[in-house]
């Protein structure tokens, strides 16, 4: 599945990525996939339990902005 206008992949997070929350949320939403790269192939996490907090606290905190994050486990390893 390529990249579009509701989905991103990134490899690692990085709160500059806040900015594609809000617009996401400014728009028709979307999604994006820490431990993938810009081709969709898994690269993993290392930090999933801290980016599962800390990623929505974040969004909650400078945006206002309610997130889903969902923990996806394949035979490599984890991404978000």
């Amino acid at each position: 599945m390529p990249e579009n206008q509701n989905i991103e992949y990134k490899q690692s997070w990085r709160d500059e990525y806040l900015k594609w929350i809000c617009g996401f949320a400014n728009a028709q939403g979307g999604i994006i996939y820490i431990g993938k790269d810009d081709s969709g192939n898994f690269v993993g996490v290392t930090n999933a339990k801290k980016l599962l907090e800390g990623i929505p606290n974040k969004a909650k905190d400078i945006l206002g902005v309610v997130v889903d994050l969902n923990l996806h486990s394949s035979t490599e390893g984890y991404y978000l």
